[in-house]
């Protein structure tokens, strides 16, 4: 199979009966309008909070919203490929406490056995889909119960403390003023833009995710692509959990809970379609931004924390809302 050929599946996949020039055009508008309302989003909080635009509080914004957008932008590989990992927040509260046991004895053991075992449970999770042909909803939901009751299994259900300082400074440190979080999720979210855009595999998940079965018939490898995703989606949920130990200095078996919710919304938001074939991991990062900026916006406002998460439920039906009707037209 020549790379023309997955390019022309991956291009097909995406088209729609609509003019390509029209849904070009419609892919820009949305792109637009999501970072419109981030910017809209932006103007109101700092009108009603006067501490909203301090330096300070906007480099907490970045900082609050980094552990979101690594999950979030694995989120959009696997949504991009039609697939949904429910299971990334109890992989951050796993290969934390596996991290965290072992970076007194050893800190490079750590942080490799961290690595690959959120690897690990990716790979699993790919597996039980892609060969066993499993529904993703209903293994990465009971795969979130395993990976969470291993953690709390590990350590008793304790938490682990005294984080080695030299992985506080590098994984929640920072480098001239800028938090290390905040550069790894720039890093992390361009290092996946560009393999999408512009590499092979990048355009097999957008074929696998638009059309498996024409992918399938121009020779595209359904079951590795999958694998593959969802195995990066493990290696972020990772990353991500560096970052939350580094951060707080302790480990919990609980760690992460919720936080596969927040990344399905980053993604969606950042548009990310959930019918597959759609998605931008830059927008994941905007997405990440948006929820970010929300909460701490109305925590300012002293927004008590239930309805906080009311306002973040209406926002990704909003986002999804968006894409049912971008697509209609297309």
């Amino acid at each position: 199979m020549t790379n023309d050929r997955v390019s022309q599946v991956a291009a097909d996949a995406q088209a729609s009966a609509a003019p390509r020039e029209k849904k070009v055009s419609l892919g820009w508008i949305r792109s637009a309008s999501v970072v419109a309302g981030v910017a809209l989003l932006f103007i109101v909080f700092s009108v009603l909070t006067s501490s909203f635009y301090a330096p300070s509080n906007l480099l907490d914004i970045l900082l609050q919203s980094s552990i979101n957008a690594m999950i979030a932008v694995g989120m959009t590989l696997v949504v991009m490929a039609r697939g949904i990992d429910l299971s990334v927040g109890s992989v951050v509260g796993l290969t934390s406490m596996i991290t965290a046991s072992l970076l007194p004895q050893n800190f490079l053991l750590g942080i490799v056995a961290g690595i690959v075992l959120g690897v690990l449970c990716g790979l699993i999770n790919g597996i039980l889909i892609a060969k066993l042909k499993l529904p993703d909803f209903i293994v990465t939901l009971g795969m979130l119960s395993i990976y969470r009751g291993a953690a709390l299994i590990f350590t008793d259900g304790k938490p682990i403390y005294g984080i080695d300082a030299t992985f506080r400074a590098i994984f929640a440190g920072d480098v001239g003023g800028i938090p290390t979080p905040v550069i790894l999720a720039l890093a992390i979210a361009l290092l996946a833009f560009l393999v999408v855009r512009y590499t092979a595999f990048g355009e097999q998940i957008i074929a696998v995710g638009g059309n498996e079965e024409a992918a399938r018939l121009a020779g595209i490898n359904i079951d590795r692509v999958k694998i593959c995703v969802y195995a990066i989606s493990g290696l972020l949920a990772t990353f991500a959990g560096f970052v939350l130990i580094g951060r707080i200095g302790a480990a919990e078996p609980i760690g992460g809970a919720g936080f596969e919710l927040q990344a399905i919304g980053a993604a969606v938001i950042g548009g990310a379609s959930l019918f597959g074939g759609e998605g931008n991991p830059l927008g994941a990062l905007v997405g990440a931004l948006t929820l970010g900026a929300m909460q701490n916006g109305l925590t300012l406002l002293n927004v008590p924390s239930f309805w906080q998460l009311v306002a973040t439920g209406v926002v990704v039906i909003v986002a999804v809302f968006a894409d049912q009707v971008t697509r209609k037209r297309r």
